[in-house]
């Protein structure tokens, strides 16, 4: 892969097509941007913060349940842009997508892992010879498991890990046929305020908390598409800000989105509120090697891979209210 930095436009050059002005506005006008959307979440709070109602080109949206579904659609050039975890890009891109990462927000956050209410599973000791579901393979959760049990001193030949579909573990922990379940976002939501689920770890110290935007990298060869991601971008990150300015609708809006109470809604509040945009730098790449190197030191990854050929450094990062 070449390089994907400053190859066929410049960053003056895309201001000028995200400007308002009558010819930027009429060449965006001609692009449709297929944007992959885990859960339809993205969609559905942007819209709630008044979002997209300005928005100078065409979006074809799809809803994935998990970002190994998301990956699989930008690997078979069936979107050109989606949002997931650092843990499940790596896996992705090590597993031969042509993609690179665009844009990328850190909240300190993600996965969680639960027990089912009243289990006897309460801490990460209690996991030897149980069955723990991470959900889809090199899943944020999956991450999170391998890297709560290397912690703990636990093998991984200890456990048995049960991959199933984000809706397939709701199911099999409902029904305890599962003894713990790595989740995250909704999912999380709903295993806690539904099920009465019991956190095992939150993950702290544990979770990278870094959100990756990524492209495939046809469609960082055209400068208009391009330019329509960087003001999707943006998008994004106002929508972080409008949570950080508006807890109340933010919970409003995640209880009706996840169908729970507002109770609920508000233990998660930090998370999404916590996202903060960070640059495209030798520090992003530094992150996604160190999730690559967790990885490998499991044996669910291997070979070597020049990260920094994986990153898109020229998008234009607007000014967004802290």
């Amino acid at each position: 892969m070449t390089s994907l930095t400053r190859r066929t436009f410049t960053v003056a050059g895309l201001s000028t097509l995200l400007c308002t002005g009558q010819a930027g506005a009429a060449d965006l006008a001609q692009v449709t941007l297929r944007i992959g959307d885990q859960t339809g979440a993205s969609r559905s709070k942007l819209q709630a913060a008044g979002l997209l109602k300005d928005v100078p080109y065409k979006i074809d949206w799809s809803v994935h349940a998990a970002a190994v579904n998301l990956h699989e659609a930008l690997k078979a050039d069936a979107i050109d842009i989606g949002s997931a975890n650092d843990s499940p890009t790596v896996s992705a891109i090590a597993g031969g997508s042509r993609i690179a990462a665009v844009a990328g927000w850190y909240n300190g956050a993600g996965a969680v892992l639960l027990s089912p209410k009243g289990s006897a599973v309460r801490q990460i000791a209690d996991l030897r010879g149980r069955t723990i579901s991470p959900t889809t393979r090199g899943s944020v959760a999956h991450y999170l498991v391998v890297a709560a049990l290397r912690q703990a001193g636990i093998g991984l030949d200890e456990v048995k890990l049960a991959f199933l579909t984000p809706a397939d573990a709701s199911a099999a922990f409902s029904a305890g046929s599962i003894d713990a379940w790595g989740t995250w976002g909704v999912y999380k939501a709903r295993a806690l305020g539904t099920l009465g689920a019991q956190v095992v770890t939150d993950g702290a110290g544990l979770n990278s908390g870094l959100g990756v935007l990524s492209a495939t990298q046809k469609v960082l060869t055209d400068p208009l598409k391009v330019a329509a991601i960087a003001d999707f971008a943006d998008r994004l990150d106002r929508g972080y800000a409008w949570s950080r300015a508006n807890r109340e609708a933010h919970i409003r809006w995640y209880a009706a989105f996840t169908r729970q109470d507002e109770a609920t809604a508000a233990l998660l509040y930090e998370d999404d509120a916590a996202y903060r945009r960070v640059p495209i730098d030798d520090r992003f790449v530094a992150r996604l090697r160190e999730t690559y190197d967790t990885w490998r030191a499991v044996g669910i990854l291997s070979g070597e891979i020049d990260w920094a050929r994986y990153v898109y450094r020229d998008l234009p990062i607007a000014q967004v209210p802290a």
